[in-house]
């Protein structure tokens, strides 16, 4: 294992400037002047120029050096100077071990892969990750779930890790991807969500998972994924929704003051901090269509929101509350799972939320019913089997407390933060309709 990275070398440089070092990665760059050839390293803190020049340089690796190409695997030991025609520290090179090379013409141009077509970069994703552009949204993307972690973490809650096989859909038969599990038909899981109820109702009360779910839902959209991450959490004893509110938007709250911790991967994409104020708006859905019908767009009462509709919202958040971020609540019963809590007074109405961030959205949650009569009632109305869910219902039957929780897609965190165009930038290797390598 190499002792230093190359961010390393280079914050080390006035402590180790005129002593020998060796640096490890990728040919980056290549550029010869006659008598110089000068090599940048990549590895994954940065970049480090490495001189071999005629005189200096042993002729053996002067000649191991012309032969090298870029994305050759190698390292260079030498003394580290301050570079004579520029800021920073640069390798005078002494010697090169060549690890690997390109058996073939690169199919991509690593500096320039993000200038590839999608679909080109996805293909030959471990070329693509190279480009220090692309690699800043999968730290970024480590870094979101590690806060989400160190946050839940620091408020009493307990990580759990839910199975992903399961015997039903959450939500019902349909949107699941049937798996052959030992001569029965059971499905992969599209969320956690009726094993962090049960973890709640077995006395944990406040939990939360970084896992995979998946969905077979076939979308051929910018936004849509058929496996993506999700950041779940699920606390009881809450006295209304709005307590999932104020852990969601604590959450956000955080992430937007930590962000000076990854002010460089931000850069890279040009993206602007996330905006968090004081308090994050809430508009009852009621509440959004009037907002809606102010900006030319018509929704029918009692549906969803639409992408337009989200977008639309997101402009209205900036413009009147100076917001990345806005809650809509009271969802539709009919646009809600069976598990969602309907108000009391007003039953075609629940308490559901939804969160967008720049126009999209990236949360949903809600208060779940925890009374074992309502949700067999619930169960009927949506036309569901309540034997299909008769394992979900014996946990309420043995004393459940008030609770809600909420799912945030993390790669739309992550898309959204970066401002990119296409949810599968923001997944290491995508699984949509058409792609299942590599």
């Amino acid at each position: 294992m190499k002792d230093l990275l190359i961010r390393e070398v280079l914050a080390r440089g006035q402590e180790l400037e005129g002593k020998e070092v060796e640096a490890c990665g990728w040919v980056h760059r290549i550029r010869d002047l006659g008598a110089l050839r000068f090599l940048v390293l990549r590895d994954k803190s940065g970049t480090l120029q490495a001189v071999f020049k005629r005189g200096e340089t042993p002729q053996e690796v002067l000649s191991r050096a012309l032969e090298l190409r870029e994305e050759s695997v190698v390292c260079v030991k030498g003394s580290l100077r301050r570079a004579p025609t520029r800021e920073g520290y640069e390798i005078s090179a002494r010697d090169l071990r060549l690890l690997s090379a390109p058996v073939e013409p690169l199919p991509l141009e690593v500096p320039d892969s993000p200038k590839a077509t999608l679909p080109t970069r996805l293909k030959y994703r471990w070329l693509d990750v190279r480009n220090p552009k692309v690699s800043a949204i999968f730290k970024l993307k480590g870094w979101i779930a590690g806060k989400f972690r160190e946050h839940f973490s620091s408020l009493q809650f307990t990580e759990i890790f839910t199975p992903k096989i399961v015997a039903t859909g959450t939500e019902s038969g349909a949107d699941v991807f049937p798996v052959l599990y030992f001569g029965k038909t059971v499905y992969l899981a599209q969320s956690p969500q009726f094993y962090k109820q049960m973890a709640v109702i077995a006395g944990l009360e406040r939990v939360f998972e970084v896992g995979p779910v998946f969905r077979a839902e076939p979308h051929h959209t910018v936004r849509h994924l058929n496996e993506y991450h999700s950041l779940d959490i699920e606390v009881g004893f809450i006295e209304s929704y709005n307590d999932v509110m104020d852990l969601v938007e604590g959450f956000f709250r955080r992430l937007a003051q930590d962000l000076h911790e990854v002010r460089e991967l931000l850069e890279e994409h040009g993206a602007e901090p996330l905006q968090v104020p004081e308090r994050v708006p809430r508009l009852t859905m009621r509440q959004a269509y009037e907002v809606l019908a102010e900006y030319g767009k018509r929704v029918q009462y009692g549906e969803d929101l639409d992408p337009e509709g989200e977008r639309l919202l997101g402009s209205y958040a900036r413009e009147r509350y100076k917001s990345d971020l806005i809650f809509v609540t009271e969802y539709p019963w009919k646009v809600r799972p069976f598990y969602t809590m309907r108000k009391e007074e007003e039953p075609a109405w629940t308490y559901g939320f939804d969160l967008l961030m720049r126009g999209l959205e990236v949360v949903t949650g809600g208060q779940r019913e925890h009374r074992y009569e309502r949700l067999r009632q619930n169960l009927r109305e949506k036309g569901l089997r309540e034997e299909d869910f008769s394992f979900y219902l014996e946990f309420f039957k043995h004393g459940a407390p008030p609770h809600g929780g909420a799912g945030m897609g993390l790669e739309r965190i992550t898309m959204q933060m970066l401002g990119l165009q296409n949810i599968r930038e923001a997944r290491l290797l995508p699984r949509d309709t058409e792609r299942v390598t590599p």
